[in-house]
């Protein structure tokens, strides 16, 4: 198993969702009105008068055998929509309940 934590622009969320809909990942933990900027470039989230956008984030514990399909359409969808941002983290689940 393992954890995808995604993290992107409130703009794309319908899009991610279709993704993990598409792919059959029913289950995940989301979190609205995330803050925060990427680390190469972009500009910041933040939800100010100044920087307006905000972000939401994902997080899904998966087949290993389904990572590489929901990385590819991630990443996909940031180079249609690079100005948005999106970015994916993978991590080892070593046990559940």
């Amino acid at each position: 198993m393992k954890a995808v934590f995604i993290v992107y622009n409130q703009a794309l969320t319908e899009k991610v969702s279709e993704i993990l809909n598409g792919l059959l990942i029913r289950g995940y933990t989301m979190w609205t009105d995330v803050k925060g900027r990427g680390t190469k470039t972009g500009e910041p989230h933040m939800g100010s008068h100044t920087w307006p956008a905000l972000n939401n984030s994902i997080l899904s514990i998966t087949e290993d055998e389904k990572v590489p399909l929901i990385l590819k359409k991630l990443d996909e969808l940031n180079k249609s929509a690079e100005e948005q941002g999106l970015n994916a983290f993978v991590w080892n689940i070593e046990s559940t309940l």
